[in-house]
């Protein structure tokens, strides 16, 4: 079968589309047809080295739709022939996939493989940061970067459904028209504008409840400062780089919390992971949750997909196609 594979770590060249050995899987596994593939910047972060992977070669990807194609002993989550979705595990840069069998959602019937492998990781990681770091309510005012990212659209989303008022940074008005669509109240231009002074203005020098930055370098220190008393700094990512050490002094000033979460320890147990998977793939379904994908390319063409992705070049989803 084919597949995605880096030899080595570096740029999005070392991407290699080749011929690889097929799989069977094993005690609690299954093999799944994949059918299309979500691209996410994890994806981009490891195969640069920002969070490398454990070994070489490696097959980036850790979400995708498809079919059950052949199950291992013990396994009753799944049945051979199931439409299923998965995230959280990484490998799916491919034709085929072995996968945990506890890991696998079914698709709805009416759910077509490209929303399914765009759906699960970015709306459940927009789900728990809504849902399941604090209580947002009607009227509380957070900040969201990048704003019209494939999570970003969905976290503004999910953000509107609780009352909040929701400030945005992106790059271009394109982008802010976009996230305004979503239901942004306020977008920032954080090319033209620095997002913390226009917080502080803004607010009155009351600074927001939370700051949600997937950005990370360039943007944690000002995120921070943002925050009014007891605010919340939930940094769930790196795209601009890693943060380094952390003087937690400047917690202190407002009594501010610190959380690096990550989404599978909000999706800890089946039952968990069923639930907030099926709650946004409900959503979609109904078109309560409204999906952005922005750019599908062929598997072939995993390379591309990652220049674009590193370079800001795309808004919403990317997903590729075996």
């Amino acid at each position: 079968m084919k597949a995605v594979r880096a030899h080595e770590i570096g740029g999005p060249e070392v991407l290699v589309y080749e011929d690889v050995p097929d799989l069977t899987p094993g005690p609690d596994q299954a093999l799944v047809e994949i059918k299309a593939v979500g691209v996410n910047y994890t994806d981009v972060s490891s195969r640069k080295g920002t969070n490398p992977p454990p070994s070489l070669p490696w097959t980036p990807g850790r979400e995708a739709s498809g079919i059950v194609k052949a199950i291992g002993s013990n396994v009753t989550e799944v049945d051979v022939g199931e439409q299923v979705a998965y995230a959280m595990f990484t490998g799916s840069y491919a034709e085929e996939a072995i996968v945990p069998a506890n890991l696998l959602v079914p698709l709805p019937e009416s759910m077509n493989f490209e929303t399914g492998a765009a759906t699960l990781l970015q709306a459940m990681t927009a789900h728990f940061l809504t849902f399941g770091i604090t209580q947002v309510n009607p009227g509380d005012r957070v900040l969201v970067h990048a704003g019209a990212g494939g999570v970003g659209l969905l976290l503004i989303q999910m953000l509107r459904r609780t009352g909040a008022c929701i400030y945005t940074t992106v790059s271009t008005e394109e982008k802010g028209r976009l996230a305004t669509e979503a239901g942004a109240d306020s977008v920032i231009l954080y090319t033209q504008e620095d997002f913390e002074e226009a917080i502080n203005r803004s607010t009155g020098g009351e600074g927001v409840k939370v700051a949600y930055d997937a950005v990370g370098q360039t943007t944690f220190r000002k995120s921070v400062n943002s925050l009014g008393r007891r605010g919340y700094m939930v940094f769930y990512g790196q795209a601009s780089g890693p943060v380094g050490e952390i003087d937690t002094g400047i917690l202190r000033d407002g009594s501010k919390f610190l959380t690096r979460p990550s989404l599978g320890d909000y999706t800890a147990t089946r039952e968990e992971l069923l639930h907030r998977a099926n709650e946004v793939l409900d959503w979609v379904g109904s078109g309560e949750l409204k999906l952005s994908i922005g750019l599908t390319l062929d598997l072939s063409d995993a390379s591309e997909a990652h220049r674009q992705l590193e370079g800001r070049m795309t808004t919403g989803k990317i997903l590729l196609i075996p």
